[in-house]
C-alpha cells in the first residue's frame, strides 16, 4: 500500500485494511498460534490430519480449527479420497504454495534470533 493509500484510509475512520494493507492481511489471514507450523509441515506436501498430528504437539479439535481456518482463507486444501479406505490429505493450494518463501525467511530470522539469544544469554531479551 502507497503512503496516499494509507493515509485515506486513515482519514477515512481507519476503515478496515484487510485487502487495502499487505501486512494487515497477512496477520489477519495467519491468525492463530499454529498457523505458520501447519503451513510449514504441508510446505513438504500433503499429509492426513494424523500425520499432521503426530508432527506438532496440539490439540485435535485446535489443529481441526485451525485447518479449517486456512482452508477458509484459501491457503489449504482438503481432498477426500473416497477410493479404497476413506482418507483426507490437506495440502497447500497455489496461493498458499507461495509462502514458502515467506517460510524460508522466517526460518533464516529464527535461527539468527536463537543465535542471538544464545549470545544474550541471561541478559533481559524479553
Amino acid at each position: 500500500m502507497d503512503t496516499q493509500a494509507a493515509q485515506r484510509v486513515a482519514h477515512d475512520g481507519g476503515a478496515d485494511l484487510f485487502g487495502v494493507c499487505p501486512f494487515v492481511t497477512s496477520q489477519s489471514v495467519l491468525q492463530g498460534k499454529w498457523a505458520i507450523l501447519i503451513l510449514h509441515h504441508l510446505a513438504e506436501g500433503p499429509l492426513r490430519f494424523n500425520e499432521l498430528l503426530r508432527r506438532m504437539d496440539v490439540a485435535q479439535g485446535t489443529l481441526s480449527k485451525q485447518l479449517k481456518n486456512l482452508e477458509h482463507e484459501g491457503l489449504v486444501r482438503r481432498t477426500v479420497h473416497t477410493d479404497g479406505p476413506l482418507r483426507v490429505e490437506y495440502e497447500l493450494t497455489d496461493i498458499g504454495l507461495k509462502f514458502r518463501g515467506v517460510l524460508d525467511a522466517i526460518e533464516t530470522w529464527g535461527n539468527d534470533y536463537i543465535e542471538f539469544l544464545r549470545t544474550h544469554d541471561g541478559d533481559d531479551v524479553r
